[in-house]
């Protein structure tokens, strides 16, 4: 391709609200396990990348399956606004520290739960923010929701580094990972493990690697050092993406889903796919040169998809799309969350 604006097969989303929209929009599978899910719903760190995201497709699965049910999103909300957007979608919002075991008698009752809280960036000098916020929140979270069904976000990162010939971990492959981070979560998934076994609870441990939209995350990281001249480095240089939407539908779909122990699901894209050719794409649509630093290790955290691709089907973005959207709307400066994934790093300390 020669230039990103004249091959877009599906118009790019151009506001804040269009990109919501769109990545909220619950499709037939989705309706249908929120459908067979009674009772409320509750997001805990709905604060974060991905939380109104969740909330807003529940929300409009209710609203299309003609449920009063409620939606709660619970996080800090510490800054001026974080509940506008929650707020507008008529989602209940409510604020807890969930790192606090004081602060769970004022959490509303819900059935069902999602779990999308953590820390991860500024913990390498850290440790025990790490142990507190990854380890023992998720022990409080599983023992006060232990009636309830539950779906937990892990990440990929608890793999060993694997090679891109191998097709990418499967669920029942060692999880032997560098850095501190990788092992809190870890931690994370032993918390809602012995919870789970102990009490019999339904839950779901969703390994997702990486989810991206035009504001943030691994495409966006290179595409935007390809836009201002920056060199792309390359130690890093395999990885798997899901566009952020079907990430969403694919976590809530798991959630009728959960086994005691849990299930455990890679959530990503089918492809493993080079950062070079990432970025040699961008520099297509860009129209400009790519610089490119460091050389590729053999080996990357990849995760096969395989166990969710046949429960859920294939993810309905496709990477060329994913690339369109985002340089189009870096292009006309649309807005970014200004949080760079650091895929890139390899030693796990964040």
């Amino acid at each position: 391709r020669s230039s990103w604006d004249c091959h877009v097969t599906r118009p790019a989303p151009t506001s804040i609200a269009e990109l919501d929209r769109r990545i909220s929009e619950p499709d037939r599978a989705v309706t249908a396990a929120v459908e067979s899910c009674p009772g409320n719903f509750a997001v805990l760190g709905a604060g974060g990348k991905m939380g109104l995201h969740v909330c807003q497709m529940l929300r409009r699965a209710l609203d299309d399956l003609g449920r009063d049910d409620r939606v709660f999103a619970v996080s800090r909300f510490s800054s001026a606004g974080a509940t506008d957007n929650f707020r507008a979608a008529a989602i209940e919002t409510v604020s807890a520290d969930l790192s606090r075991s004081d602060d769970y008698a004022a959490l509303p009752p819900a059935e069902n739960v999602f779990f999308l809280a953590g820390v991860k960036f500024g913990t390498s000098s850290s440790p025990e923010l790490l142990r507190r916020m990854n380890v023992e929140m998720p022990e409080l979270v599983a023992e006060h929701y232990h009636t309830c069904r539950l779906v937990a976000l892990s990440t990929g990162c608890v793999y060993s580094f694997t090679s891109p010939e191998s097709g990418g971990s499967v669920e029942s492959d060692p999880t032997d990972p560098p850095g501190d981070y990788a092992r809190s979560c870890l931690g994370r998934e032993q918390a809602f493990i012995e919870a789970s076994r102990r009490n019999v609870t339904p839950c779901v441990l969703i390994r997702l690697n990486y989810s991206v939209e035009p504001r943030y995350g691994v495409l966006v990281d290179i595409a935007r050092r390809v836009l201002v001249g920056e060199p792309v480095n390359l130690q890093t240089g395999y990885v798997n993406l899901i566009w952020q939407g079907d990430a969403v539908s694919q976590i809530i779909r798991s959630l009728p889903l959960g086994t005691s122990p849990p299930l455990v699901l890679n959530v990503t894209g089918t492809e493993t796919l080079r950062v070079r050719w990432l970025a040699e794409r961008f520099a297509e649509r860009f129209d400009k040169p790519v610089v490119f630093e460091g050389q590729e290790a053999p080996t990357a955290w990849l995760s096969n998809s395989g166990r969710a691709t046949k429960l859920f089907g294939n993810p309905t973005v496709d990477i060329e799309t994913m690339i369109d959207w985002i340089a189009a709307w870096l292009v006309r400066g649309g807005p970014l969350l200004g949080k760079p994934t650091h895929f890139e790093n390899r030693d796990g300390n964040y």
